[in-house]
């Protein structure tokens, strides 16, 4: 198994994507996470073909926390069934793949998320 992987998510909005990614990386789940910005999403859902505007996010962490990170999205996320996909780093600069497991190497408890608004 790679040692570090980045997890792809999507969100409702910019909002939705900053409040996760920050939880994220408090709870040290993440060493990092980049808001990537406004996407044009086109999918499949309740039978028919959807469109619409998300946003799009990837958090960097090691292997041996992305069922961790996978959860929290999902208990965090406003989606039924929200995008967070693992995908793994085959390598990289090796100081910046050291910080990645150095800032994730102690997760904290979980921070209480606020309910954004409907």
């Amino acid at each position: 198994m790679n040692k570090h992987v980045m997890i792809y998510i999507t969100a409702a909005d910019r909002c939705q994507a900053l409040r996760i990614g920050k939880i994220l990386v408090q709870e040290r789940l993440a060493a990092c996470v980049n808001i990537l910005g406004r996407i044009d999403s086109i999918y499949w859902w309740e039978g028919r073909v959807q469109q619409g505007k998300e946003v799009s996010f990837v958090a960097k962490t090691r292997a041996a926390l992305s069922k961790a990170v996978i959860r929290r999205v999902r208990e965090l996320h406003g989606y039924h069934v929200p995008c967070a996909v693992t995908v793994p780093v085959a390598g990289g600069n090796p100081a910046f793949l050291q910080w990645i497991s150095a800032e994730t190497a102690q997760p904290k408890r979980p921070v209480r998320a606020r309910k954004q608004k409907p």
